[in-house]
């Protein structure tokens, strides 16, 4: 660790807030883990607004590294969403049989490049419910493209996000959707998508799904989960 995130971390650890709620939380909490995490960003490689999509919707039960192994290759092949369009789903899939549910995967994503062509001229839609509309694409895929692609506020809700928010308790629901909808009440809009960053690389890197290194967590002292842990 260098010197520079030594004192960040230190600075960011040093008070804690009088209101506990999770609203009076969440500022030190984000505080702290951008002081851990200040390299935080999408584990997806991608160039533009068609790469996403694609690797979004490819990373589904599937890890952003095997993805990243595969999409360079995929890319190649079909480096425009009119080339995907024109693809076939079964030379589609042995491209990227190493990844699960791969036929389903391919036959989306061929679809969803056609529907692409014929509906917004080969633009990637900038509306969630737009691309809702998609073969592939939820909600969650949906807010990774509008906040990485474009910018745009949204919070996606993945296995780390969904983990962490809750053992820290900013968070109850019991689905995605009312996870997503809690958190967005914490931090202002233009927070949610560094917010979604810092969570995921706090839950692969800390707070884990099995044995969560509460001893090296840089939120231990704020978080509900630590107290009941022995």
């Amino acid at each position: 660790m260098t010197v520079e995130r030594e004192t960040a971390l230190d600075n960011a650890t040093s008070s804690l807030p009088a209101d506990c709620s999770p609203s009076g939380r969440a500022g030190i909490i984000l505080t702290r883990l951008d002081a851990a995490y200040p390299d935080a960003r999408s584990a997806l490689n991608f160039r533009n607004p068609y790469e996403l999509l694609v690797a979004a919707v490819l990373s589904a039960q599937c890890t952003d590294e095997r993805v990243n192994e595969v999409t360079p290759g995929l890319f190649a092949r079909y480096p425009t969403i009119n080339d995907l369009a024109a693809g076939d789903p079964d030379e589609l899939a042995t491209q990227i049989r190493s990844l699960g549910l791969y036929r389903n995967k391919a036959r989306n994503l061929i679809a969803t490049a056609q529907l692409i062509v014929d509906r917004y001229g080969g633009e990637i839609p900038r509306d969630r419910d737009a691309l809702m509309s998609l073969p592939g694409v939820g909600r969650k895929v949906a807010n990774v493209i509008l906040s990485n692609a474009f910018g745009l506020p949204a919070l996606a809700v993945d296995r780390h996000v969904f983990r962490v928010s809750h053992r820290l308790g900013l968070a109850a629901a019991a689905t995605p959707d009312g996870t997503e909808a809690e958190l967005t009440t914490l931090w202002p809009a233009d927070r949610w998508g560094k917010a979604h960053h810092l969570l995921v690389r706090h839950g692969r890197e800390v707070c884990t799904a099995r044995s969560p290194r509460c001893d090296v967590c840089t939120l231990a002292d704020v978080c509900p989960a630590r107290e009941r842990s022995p």
